[in-house]
């Protein structure tokens, strides 16, 4: 189930960790994970207005262990490179 945040502009993100739903089980945890980085993990960001997609980096949990406000930090981030 998709993240959604809202950023000050009214766009809302949904962020979902890459390959969720793709398939059941370990191995779509396995395939999100970035290699060679231990416990990060890409997500990927959609945004409900015409703003581009941004694919993160972000550690296991981050469902739950990042607010809002630091997720759309790394959501403004990523947009910029």
């Amino acid at each position: 189930m998709p993240r959604e945040v809202t950023d000050g502009e009214g766009v809302t993100w949904a962020c979902v960790q890459a390959y969720a739903g793709v398939r059941e089980g370990a191995e779509n945890e396995e395939a999100a994970r970035v290699e060679g980085a231990g416990d990060l993990f890409q997500v990927v960001c959609t945004p409900s207005g015409g703003a581009q997609t941004v694919r993160l980096e972000l550690e296991g949990g981050w469902e739950e262990s990042l607010s809002d406000g630091e997720l759309l930090k790394k959501i403004e981030s990523a947009q910029r490179r």
